[in-house]
């Protein structure tokens, strides 16, 4: 047996509870894992609040990250005691997720743990921050340098945007932070911010074109803040979109494409071959200072993750929440 948060759903009803499993009925999978830690992302709080049909079947065990230690397994890739960590991969929504003790998951979805991290470092970063870093990969691809201006990250007092501003910063990039939390100025400043404004500023309707400031952008938000961003992008530069926290309309013109050249790079977290997760991965080992992460992130229990999930969708949470699920 093993405890675990379980999404149930009757009639039109939806119930989560903490509860005790047996492990006959996990789901199929070629790696069975003793799960360590596991974190709260966005979609967990959709999942668990039910504000969104994220989930796709029921009963759900949520949680789209995890990692811990390998157990058994049926796959060339992995053997027991190995440490490793899933992002992603439907899991959480079509699959059990990371909110429990133990979980049995496909080899496929799995990679290392780095060194540089442990367990709780690891889900202090989680889907959020391993998406951070493919914003990161992508604004280098694409071309953008440190010399050619600000980079703007939105959402920035969010899990996305906490480890885009430490990891642009860590790279040479002048990084401006938008967030509706004043308070949170000296946060974002110790992560490595430049500068703050007001997410007001990008949040109403706009121009189709606006001032040209940012060289690149990170944008966690969607809706009006995306479109504002693109409008105030330098030509020839890059804007990488991984979220919809204010909404998933785009009101935007073709303007900044076809007469800057402004380049907009959608990040899938989700469903990304190995490659770029691993380089994700890299990039936050090399670039990604453990010591912040006790800033960006607090540590609850499993208990607890339903309480804190209400509170991720209502904006009351600052960075990121680690689950400790064996407490």
């Amino acid at each position: 047996m093993f405890s675990a948060i379980v999404i149930d759903k009757t009639d039109d009803k939806q119930s989560v509870s903490l509860q005790q499993i047996d492990e006959a009925q996990l789901p199929e999978g070629d790696v069975t894992i003793d799960v360590d830690y596991s974190t709260l992302n966005y979609k967990d709080g959709l999942a668990i609040t039910g504000k969104s049909p994220v989930v796709r079947k029921f009963p759900m065990v949520p949680g789209i990250d995890l990692v811990g230690t390998v157990r058994t397994s049926d796959h060339a890739d992995w053997k027991p005691g190995d440490k490793v960590v899933l992002n992603g991969w439907g899991v959480g929504e079509g699959h059990w997720g990371g909110l429990a003790q133990v979980a049995s998951l496909k080899g496929d979805w799995l990679v290392p743990l780095p060194a540089a991290f442990t367990g709780a470092q690891a889900m202090a970063i989680g889907t959020a921050g391993y998406t951070a870093a493919l914003c990161v990969e992508a604004l280098v691809k694409a071309g953008v340098t440190p010399d050619q201006g600000e980079i703007l990250v939105t959402g920035a007092t969010g899990g996305v945007g906490s480890v885009a501003v430490a990891l642009l910063s860590k790279a040479g990039y002048k990084v401006i932070g938008s967030t509706g939390k004043a308070a949170e100025a000296d946060y974002l400043t110790k992560l490595g911010a430049a500068g703050v404004i007001d997410r007001a500023d990008l949040s109403e309707k706009g121009k189709p074109l606006q001032k040209e400031r940012w060289a690149g952008v990170v944008d966690s938000v969607g809706s009006f803040t995306l479109a504002n961003a693109c409008a105030q992008t330098r030509y020839g530069g890059a804007v990488a979109a991984c979220g919809l926290a204010q909404g998933a309309d785009f009101p935007v013109t073709v303007m900044p494409f076809i007469l800057r050249g402004v380049r907009l790079l959608g990040i899938d977290s989700v469903m990304a071959p190995k490659p770029p997760r691993l380089a994700a991965w890299e990039r936050l080992a090399r670039d990604l200072d453990p010591a912040l992460l006790g800033v960006i992130a607090h540590e609850i229990t499993l208990s607890e993750a339903p309480d804190a999930a209400a509170d991720l969708i209502d904006g009351k949470v600052r960075g990121r929440i680690i689950v400790n699920v064996n407490r």
